[in-house]
């Protein structure tokens, strides 16, 4: 009889937490806890402000709230009464936000028994912290944190930033929680999780999900009955993961502001929404300074600038300013070569492919090479670090089914280093690091591959991952593993030689580190070529030394890989100059 008393006590807490006020926007709550409510609560968050809406006695007190939303700002409004009341208050400022709400009951918890071992997890508690959080945000185009709310940051009680670091200091991602008890009094006993940002460039898995059991383990026991989350309905990566952790789907609705950042939730897609990111930075921030769009072509994709009497044709950044010669010379390598060596910039010995009697005789006069079709890009047929006869046979054949010509070059040991050159002049730099995993001592490399895949997949709109092909399984073969063995526990594992995004590679800025020399070497080199807008590969020993070997030169760089960069702003102001001191203070969502 006891235990069913139990039982049937704790049926009845689960029913009453799931009629929590929270839940049942429609009632006013009128139980006595409710009156020590903190009135018309909002907690700044540096990118916005958290309004809770169900702690404003009247609608008109929460619109007088609400639409006092900061320039640049993100506000969200959410644990509302009457949504709908507030929207017909003023349609034109108001929107509901696309995202789901789910919630973690302390009851449905289950706490991992593996730990991470490979990166750990702390309070963010300096200056320097917070300074890497908001550029985390911006890399994952998220509004930053406001430059006073750095400057003014202390660790206070309601607001809990977490990071995730490795032994090196190396920031991987960041979580927010805000206490409610703390921030309102609340009654249910709730808290919040904001801002989960993990680096697209870790190569460690699981990062995610530690910063978020983390966070409501942190809560959980400090007697938080729930944590709550917001998540875009269409984020289907993160609603995976919190469903995997028993976050539930629950019917509360965010309100936000209508201002440029959020433009895109409350406007009807616009011919081209469905281009690649590297065509759409361009799209956006030519529609930002009142540029003219037409989408020629969606699959190519082809896209026409239009401003005043003037039209200039994009491929991305290959545009009409670029010759069909200059071109040329970047497409096919031997070209490259021949037009730098004559300028004495230097380059690797290259060599033309033949028999493979002839390969044999270069490789032993190199020792150690790079095949790589005359013209291709993406790094396909590309293979990197050769050293046996047999090696170089398969490589050549495989380059071959990219390109008939096939060069093999001398192999250069160092970083490879991309640099941005727009109207002939320096703009960014960045390293290229090859695709790496980490081993959880459980998983097959095969499996680690593929969700290494799917985060850099959803990192990049799809435009970057590791293919499992025969180049991939040398380079794992040639580390002593095979795709279907399991990787040791922290032991990491390079799978491609290559760095390029594509197959895999993951981007670094170092604009503000490089040498003198090297700003100078891309530029002659862009220059040599007479190509303005193009993406210099180096290969360097040291970024901040003067020595350096151009690899290739990129008629058409993905210009979105180097943000927070102003690269697409001097894109657009090489294309149309009057346009460059026409600048927005809004940032791109």
């Amino acid at each position: 009889m006891e235990k069913r008393q139990k039982k049937s006590g704790g049926h009845r807490e689960r029913m009453d937490r799931r009629h929590m006020p929270t839940l049942r926007n429609w009632e006013k709550p009128n139980k006595p806890a409710f009156r020590r409510l903190r009135a018309n609560a909002s907690i700044e968050m540096g990118w916005g402000r958290l309004i809770f809406g169900h702690t404003f006695e009247s609608n008109q007190a929460l619109f007088d709230t609400m639409i006092k939303e900061a320039p640049g700002h993100r506000d969200i409004t959410l644990y509302l009464r009457d949504p709908h009341v507030i929207l017909s208050m003023a349609p034109d400022k108001f929107f509901i936000d696309p995202s789901h709400t789910y919630r973690l009951w302390s009851y449905d918890y289950r706490t991992d028994k593996k730990p991470p071992s490979h990166f750990a997890i702390r309070r963010a508690s300096s200056r320097e912290h917070i300074e890497q959080i908001s550029a985390l945000y911006q890399s994952r185009r998220m509004v930053p944190l406001d430059q006073q709310f750095i400057d003014d940051f202390h660790p206070d009680k309601a607001r809990s930033y977490f990071v995730a670091e490795t032994a090196a200091g190396e920031l991987l991602g960041t979580v927010t929680g805000v206490d409610h008890c703390v921030t309102f009094n609340d009654p249910e006993n709730g808290a919040s999780l904001w801002c989960l940002a993990v680096d697209p460039t870790a190569n460690a898995p699981g990062v995610g999900e530690a910063l978020v059991r983390h966070l409501v383990e942190h809560y959980f026991t400090r007697g938080r009955n729930y944590v709550d989350l917001s998540v875009m309905h269409d984020n289907h990566e993160a609603i995976r993961l919190y469903e995997k952790l028993g976050f539930q789907r629950v019917p509360v609705f965010c309100v936000k502001y209508k201002n440029p950042i959020n433009q895109p939730l409350f406007i009807a897609p616009q011919p081209g929404q469905q281009l690649n990111p590297y065509a759409m930075i361009i799209i956006n921030e030519a529609r930002r300074r009142g540029i003219g769009v037409e989408i020629v072509d969606q699959q190519v994709p082809l896209f026409q600038l239009n401003l005043g009497g003037r039209s200039i044709c994009c491929h991305e950044s290959l545009t009409d300013m670029t010759s069909a010669i200059a071109m040329m010379r970047c497409d096919d390598k031997r070209l490259t070569y021949q037009t730098l060596k004559r300028q004495d910039i230097r380059v690797p010995m290259q060599y033309t492919a033949g028999e493979p009697a002839q390969n044999h005789e270069i490789l032993q006069r190199l020792g150690r090479v790079v095949v790589k079709p005359a013209r291709g890009e993406q790094g396909r047929g590309i293979s990197v670090d050769l050293n046996t006869p047999e090696a170089l046979d398969r490589a050549v054949a495989a380059a071959r089914r990219v390109c008939p010509e096939v060069l093999i070059e001398a192999y250069v040991q160092g970083r490879d280093l991309r640099m941005i050159v727009i109207g002939f002049k320096f703009v960014a730099a960045a390293v290229r690091r090859p695709s790496e995993i980490v081993g959880t001592g459980r998983h097959k490399i095969r499996t680690l591959i593929e969700k290494y895949n799917r985060r850099r997949m959803a990192a990049t709109g799809g435009e970057s991952r590791v293919p499992m092909d025969a180049e991939t399984r040398r380079c794992v073969a040639a580390e002593g593993f095979s795709l279907d063995e399991v990787l040791p526990l922290d032991h990491s594992l390079v799978l491609r030689k290559t760095a390029n995004l594509h197959t895999g590679g993951t981007i670094h800025d170092v604009t503000a580190d490089v040498h003198p020399d090297l700003i100078a070497a891309a530029e002659r080199t862009a220059a040599a070529l007479n190509i303005p807008v193009t993406g210099i590969d180096l290969c360097v020993p040291d970024i901040q030394g003067p020595d350096y070997h151009v690899i290739e030169a990129n008629e058409r760089p993905g210009l979105a890989n180097h943000e927070p960069q102003p690269v697409v702003e001097r894109f657009i102001d090489f294309l149309f100059p009057e346009t460059a001191t026409i600048q927005g203070s809004a940032q791109q969502p």
